[in-house]
């Protein structure tokens, strides 16, 4: 929100040209292109409309260091989708400033002010959605289709019944998947995880706004399609490596990799879901045996072994198999007994079959190394290793990460891709019946709610955000205009010298900005709080002076006016012309003003006396006679 009301600033507002702003915008969407052909158009004309422009000018506003970097590539005809990123941190550097600092006294920062106090003070409840269909059960609770009421927009809900977790004394489990969820949806967004939006709670119900996923997982389209081919499955691998590797640098090992949790959406494209087993290793490695059976790395079967990412990877070369052969490597013979899948993985040398590729052969024995320091992805670069082997060579990890490679397969529109699409089902409420909920355990919940603020604002942007923005620009404007006609007749008979919006520097150590509609009569400043009635009074025979000039005051020129008894009144407009007008203004009524005190207090001084009217003028007061007449403005205004 705040870079699409920056931008709104940039193209409508500001006062002078930002192309900083466009040249940014044409860099991203060159770094989008799949096509190279389409890449080198875009770097021409990014070249001749920004760089050769800023060249010829001599403007200098860029480093010699990005040009040659550009012209090093450009020379060559070769065009990496990162060939324009050094002018990226010069473009910021340049809207940091100016740009930036003329935006937060705009009205467009005001707006997004308004937009963040909306966001901190969201409270969701079940009546902000209207839940569809059931899609999917799981050990505490069932997922379905829910679109938000006020945006339109579809998500998945997955409610988790409390007395069913109380029951199965889940409630670490429920919480640190809130954990885990809130740890990977924040900062920058990953297409290759199932994020979450919003979480929030109800009297019986903890219940997490998901990414919608209505395309099946891999382990039903299996079932349906029959294994994949190497080129198939390297198109999910790719993502999912993508998937684990945002995990893994927030240092979340997420333990239950498998082609059951890798979901489809409506195009193909696949996302990592169901964070319940995942773990934070940052302060300290897990231990506990959890996850698949067939999928669980030699370490997290070894009770008290301390593991971490590693076991990922191991994980990751299981489900690879599985997408090939239809079982794991440690499954032969369909064999459902977990102890003899665990002895296998702990002691069997899987035997590759003659039919996989060499590159293919060489990954799945780098994944499957029961050595975690021979394993790949183990050896201290992470997924990078992964990504760098042989097999994934000629893939561009930029393209794969704008989702631009077509997916193996599209799940079929309109239905339930899910082997028990009319088989779901329901709890069986007799379970929890004797199961009561007590304040100590609703009180475990207390900080269950949650709102990613990133998520949210991209959910306004792309649905309600322009047409709110846009009528609420109608009222304001519509509420200055009638405030304006409202001053405007007020002074049509009076003598005010001239009105209009300005800032005057208060709040709390003098620190704000504060924009009021000022009105200046001969003898005082009025400053008009909106929806107050009485106006801050500045009495002009109180001012001891008004600046020559303008002052430069927290970066801004301003007018100073000095009052008898030192305070500092700092005024200021964003419309150079309009404050000098105040400026002049200001100087000439407080002259007059000095003027007819010092006329008035020689009349006073032949009827009181000289010494009376000095004494009075010490005191920063006209005197007695005078009074009435300079506290009343011409024409009889108060």
């Amino acid at each position: 929100m705040g870079y699409l009301l920056f931008k709104e600033f940039c193209e409508q507002t500001s006062e002078e040209p930002v192309p900083q702003l466009k040249f940014y915008e044409e860099i991203k969407l060159y770094e989008k292109q799949e096509c190279v052909e389409e890449r080198r158009r875009i770097a021409r004309d990014i070249y001749d409309n920004f760089i050769m422009k800023e060249l010829l000018a001599h403007s200098h506003d860029y480093s010699k260091e990005c040009v040659a970097h550009v012209q090093k590539y450009l020379m060559k005809h070769e065009v990496p989708p990162n060939l324009f990123e050094p002018y990226i941190e010069e473009i910021f550097q340049h809207l940091r400033g100016e740009p930036f600092k003329n935006f937060l006294e705009s009205d467009k920062y005001t707006r997004f002010c308004q937009w963040k106090n909306l966001e901190l003070n969201i409270q969701l409840t079940m009546n902000d959605f209207s839940v569809h269909r059931i899609i999917g059960r799981g050990g505490f609770g069932e997922v379905y289709g829910c679109r938000k009421a006020d945006t339109g927009k579809m998500y998945a809900m997955k409610c988790l019944d409390k007395k069913r977790i109380k029951m199965k004394q889940g409630e670490t489990l429920a919480l640190n998947e809130r954990i885990m969820l809130s740890l990977v949806s924040t900062g920058v967004d990953c297409p290759f995880i199932v994020c979450m939006t919003y979480a929030f709670h109800t009297p019986d119900k903890l219940c997490f706004i998901l990414d919608l996923m209505n395309g099946g997982d891999l382990h039903y389209h299996l079932s349906q399609h029959g294994v994949f081919n190497e080129a198939e499955m390297k198109f999910y691998a790719a993502e999912v490596i993508l998937g684990l590797e945002h995990m893994h640098k927030r240092h979340i090992v997420y333990r239950d990799l498998k082609p059951a949790n890798i979901l489809l959406d409506e195009h193909g494209h696949v996302r990592i879901s169901d964070l319940g087993l995942a773990c934070d290793f940052s302060k300290k490695k897990p231990h506990a045996s959890v996850g698949t059976h067939g999928y669980m790395a030699p370490e997290v079967l070894s009770k008290g072994t301390g593991y971490d990412s590693s076991a990922d990877w191991f994980s990751f070369g299981c489900m690879l198999y599985k997408l090939l052969k239809g079982h794991s490597p440690f499954r032969q013979h369909k064999t459902k007994d977990k102890h003899e899948i665990d002895r296998m993985t702990l002691t069997m040398n899987v035997e590759l079959p003659e039919s996989f590729s060499p590159s293919l052969k060489s990954l799945l024995e780098g994944l499957l190394q029961r050595d975690i320091n021979k394993r790949l992805g183990c050896k201290g670069r992470g997924a990078d290793e992964v990504k760098e082997h042989v097999f994934f060579a000629g893939i561009d990890w930029q393209q794969v990460y704008h989702q631009k490679y077509t997916p193996p397969l599209i799940p079929p529109r309109g239905e339930v891709n899910a082997a028990d699409a009319f088989d779901i089902g329901s709890f069986d409420e007799e379970d929890t019946k004797g199961i009561k909920l007590t304040e100590a355990d609703q009180a475990q919940y207390k900080d269950f709610p949650l709102v990613i603020s990133e998520r949210w604002q991209s959910e306004v942007a792309e649905t309600v955000f322009e047409t709110i923005n846009q009528e609420a620009d109608k009222l304001e404007m519509k509420k200055k205009s009638k405030q304006k006609q409202k001053f405007d007749a007020d002074e049509k008979e009076s003598d005010c010298i001239l009105h209009g919006y300005i800032k005057k520097l208060g709040g709390p150590f003098a620190s704000a900005w504060q924009t009021r509609y000022a009105k200046l009569y001969p003898n005082r400043l009025e400053l008009h709080l909106e929806n107050s009635a009485k106006p801050e009074m500045i009495l002009l025979d109180t001012v001891e002076e008004v600046s020559s000039d303008l002052v430069s005051v927290k970066g801004e020129q301003c007018i100073v006016l000095r009052t008898r008894n030192d305070t500092k009144i700092v005024l200021t407009n964003t419309d150079e012309i309009g404050l000098k007008e105040w400026a002049i203004s200001l100087r000439s009524a407080h002259k007059c003003s000095q003027e007819l005190l010092a006329s008035m207090a020689k009349k006073a001084g032949k009827i009181y006396g000289t010494d009376g009217a000095k004494e009075s003028l010490a005191l920063g007061r006209p005197p007695p006679a005078a009074s009435p007449a300079l506290a009343r403005a011409p024409n009889g205004s108060n």
